[in-house]
């Protein structure tokens, strides 16, 4: 029997990708051999099925939830009760589906160059009612990484036929010409839209929150010694027919920290030292939003909508009804929409990201 009235856990979630990481993850699980490795993304609260070139046979990416004493996929799990879990007008929306997908990412080296398609594009071209919005909050930096960065939007934007050569001949020197390295430091929120071309830089601890669908375009082919099939390059089409979801607009630099990179706004104060704010709302998109949350003491907080959350900085203990769950950094949970309100008790003060499901739309 599912027990209510709880904070949900979920177990590490590992998930192949064609590039490595994952160290920092080892030692967040306490591996004797921590090391990097094709494993380098972790997904939580996942309904997520993961598509992997040469693996479609292993069922990977979907979360285990721990409620009580149970361990049960949270797929399973939301099913049992979905008005409970995710709220009735989120049921009637969108059914049992959670319309978000976060991960902690770690990469051990630049990422591929890959551009995703809106959701407009998706339920065009795609059959799906998802595309692959994007946002990132940086968590960390590895040791030596002087200048963290991202490339994102062309800087140097080529014309379609030269960028379709360079694709076809994998001029990966030509294609990173077309970018300039966007700094990031650990706090930084970024949103990355559909269409927009990007790669993440290597030694970046982050999390990234999405919409639930693993589209991606991918315009570098071989990684970390590994080529991806064609298959798995332009989402089962052509590059033809995959050029049409790249955004070709120039942007400096400065024009992309100011398009790409969300600014806190202050939502509500709890006390003297506790706050929330707004990262990624309705300023950037309809697909999902990000609150972040500094907490001192203890705090009594509710919300109108189920949420995922991921403690970023200290830690706390968090009380519903009669249960107390102890969460230290890195800890991630889910609260359900049905849960009424948490008592969150920090002495040292703890941050927590929550990652939210889209509004539903009103009547």
């Amino acid at each position: 029997m599912i027990h209510k009235s709880k904070l949900i856990r979920f177990l590490p979630n590992r998930v192949w990708r064609t590039y490595t990481g994952g160290k920092v993850l080892d030692c967040l699980e306490n591996k004797t051999d921590p090391q990097d490795s094709h494993f380098p993304e972790d997904w939580i609260g996942s309904t997520t099925r993961a598509i992997n070139p040469d693996r479609e046979h292993i069922s990977e990416g979907i979360s285990s939830a721990v409620i009580g004493a149970d361990i049960v996929a949270f797929d399973e799990l939301l099913r049992t009760d979905p008005a409970y879990f995710l709220g009735e007008q989120h049921v009637e929306q969108f059914g049992a589906n959670p319309m978000l997908l976060v991960k902690f990412l770690d990469s051990s080296v630049r990422l591929h160059f890959q551009a995703h398609p809106t959701a407009e594009f998706a339920r065009k071209h795609l059959n799906s009612n998802h595309g692959k919005a994007e946002g990132y909050y940086i968590l960390q930096v590895r040791e030596g990484i002087e200048n963290p960065y991202v490339y994102v939007g062309f800087q140097h934007p080529p014309a379609k036929k030269d960028f379709k050569a360079m694709i076809e001949q994998q001029d990966i020197e030509a294609i990173e010409r077309c970018f300039e390295k966007v700094p990031v430091k650990p706090g930084d929120c970024l949103f990355i839209p559909g269409g927009a071309p990007h790669a993440i830089g290597e030694g970046i601890l982050m999390l990234e929150i999405m919409e639930p669908s693993d589209w991606a375009v991918r315009f570098e082919f071989t990684k970390s010694g590994y080529t991806m099939p064609e298959s798995a390059r332009f989402m089962n089409r052509d590059l033809d027919f995959c050029m049409q979801v790249f955004d070709f607009s120039q942007l400096t630099v400065a024009q992309a920290i100011e398009k790409f990179q969300q600014p806190a706004k202050r939502l509500r104060e709890f006390n003297a030292a506790s706050f929330q704010d707004s990262l990624i709302d309705q300023r950037a998109t309809d697909k999902f939003r990000v609150k972040r949350s500094t907490l001192v003491g203890q705090v009594e907080k509710s919300e109108d909508d189920f949420y995922i959350g991921i403690v970023t900085k200290g830690q706390c203990a968090i009380t519903i009804g009669e249960e107390t769950t102890l969460l230290k950094t890195f800890d991630r949970f889910f609260c359900p929409a049905g849960v009424e309100s948490l008592l969150i008790d920090s002495t040292d003060g703890v941050e927590i990201l929550e990652c939210f499901p889209p509004l539903v739309a009103q009547p």
